[in-house]
């Protein structure tokens, strides 16, 4: 618990000293140390890992002036319960470039679930809902709902077992669960682990049980220096609910909540929507920015629209790309089969990758010229119809390749323009400008 020798890495950074992890993420980010420091003593940036699992996470840095970073999460289900398909998810997203991995497993031994899949996401900081193992293990062993200090007792546990951040949904109040459920919004809540909470304040006539005992939980968090995530279980699940006094009067609470854990030196990040129409989006994340000084902004989505279905991850990526250019700092990822069904591997490929460029997009507009030399890389490689450099630059390097054979390659250029390639149609007239200068 804590005691006058926790020593977390904002505290750490407060004292003035340049934590080895701050040094690490100037090298990757190519920023000032002194810079960096500062961000994460005011929790303008987070490093997400727990002490128990020191040296097996990557470290780099979430938040202020950095690169947008990717989420993707896989887990089992109630219906589905295929742990080997939820490795192997993990590997794809460790292999396709995600930066953390959260497990949102509700079937099965979830113990068991959540230490094989946080072994399989290796080097990646891995994530986690304790109020679904609240919830469904309460249930199961109460005989009902879970008693207040069950809560408490999962995060020990999951924190025990090395899990670096925990999404926590202790902004949404009873009250704001009455007015929640006797509202007029289209979709009352789309947050399972915030229906949970709902419900377990509703049938007990009490206060949420992480709010009640915030002191408690941020001495826990302290001593594994793991990082909370202040969940929104008030988000926006529909384009017409955006931006309602729900939403905005949960991310009020939450950032009382950032500042007492500011104060503890325990890193915090904030949780965001969720269904937005694009021209909401600017607004919002300003207005969280605004909020809580700077904490790191980490969205799901936002979908732009609600008639995606099937094509989430593409209505996704728009929010996405749009939301990291205002300035959020991790993007969660959406599948193609979001509200349709638990993801195969494929789509949760097919997920991140779309993600991934969402990330670099906004990145343009965030980091300007350092973020565009990828880009300025490729557009070089396609004028010089150099093929391997764009195989080896694209996400998917199979698919790319795939694609270009498959109508067999048969001259220098792709299969769309032929021998009309711009390239080789004014081919000569570049060399001979070029033996000119």
């Amino acid at each position: 618990m804590w005691s006058s020798l926790t020593k977390t890495v904002m505290l750490e950074a407060k004292s003035g000293s340049i934590p080895e992890e701050v040094r690490v993420i100037a090298e990757l980010e190519d920023l000032s140390p002194e810079k960096l420091r500062t961000r994460l003593a005011e929790g303008r940036l987070i490093v997400a890992r727990n002490i128990r699992r020191q040296g097996k996470v990557s470290i780099f840095g979430i938040g202020e002036g950095l690169s947008t970073k990717v989420n993707v999460n896989i887990g089992t289900s109630a219906t589905v319960c295929d742990l080997d398909m939820e490795r192997a998810k993990a590997q794809v997203a460790v292999e396709y470039g995600s930066d953390t991995i959260m497990d949102l497993s509700t079937g099965g031994d979830l113990d068991k679930v959540r230490v094989a899949l946080m072994e399989a996401s290796e080097p990646l900081p891995f994530g986690t809902v304790p109020t679904y193992q609240a919830w469904i293990e309460g249930v199961k062993k109460h005989d009902g709902l879970p008693p207040e200090d069950f809560f408490f007792k999962i995060i020990e546990r999951q924190l025990e077992d090395g899990v670096d951040f925990m999404t926590i949904h202790a902004g949404i109040t009873r009250q704001l669960a009455l007015k929640m459920v006797k509202g007029n919004r289209i979709a009352p809540t789309v947050s399972r682990g915030g229906a949970m909470l709902a419900g377990w304040m509703l049938e007990n006539e009490t206060e949420n049980p992480y709010c009640k005992n915030w002191d408690e939980f941020l001495e826990l968090f302290a001593e594994y220096d793991a990082v909370i995530s202040l969940g929104d279980a008030l988000r926006p699940g529909a384009i017409a609910d955006a931006h309602d006094e729900l939403q905005v009067a949960e991310l009020t609470n939450n950032t009382r909540l950032l500042e007492k854990a500011r104060e503890k030196g325990v890193q915090v990040m904030v949780e965001g929507p969720g269904h937005m129409p694009i021209d909401k989006i600017g607004a919002d994340v300003k207005l969280m920015k605004s909020m809580t000084r700077g904490a790191p902004y980490y969205v799901l989505g936002p979908l732009v629209t609600d008639i995606a279905v099937g094509y989430d991850h593409i209505a996704a990526a728009v929010g996405s790309a749009i939301a990291a250019a205002e300035g959020v700092d991790l993007l969660c990822y959406l599948t193609p089969a979001e509200h349709l069904s638990l993801p195969n591997i494929e789509q949760v490929k097919e997920g991140l990758i779309a993600s991934k460029i969402a990330a670099h997009a906004g990145d343009l507009v965030k980091l300007g010229d350092k973020a565009r030399r990828k880009d300025d890389k490729m557009s070089i490689a396609r004028a010089k119809l150099d093929w391997k450099t764009m195989f080896k630059m694209s996400l998917d390097p199979g698919k790319v390749k795939k694609a270009y054979r498959q109508f067999g390659a048969k001259i220098e250029s792709c299969n769309m323009c032929g021998p009309y390639c711009v390239f080789l149609v004014l081919d000569k007239y570049f060399k001979k400008t070029k033996k000119m200068k």
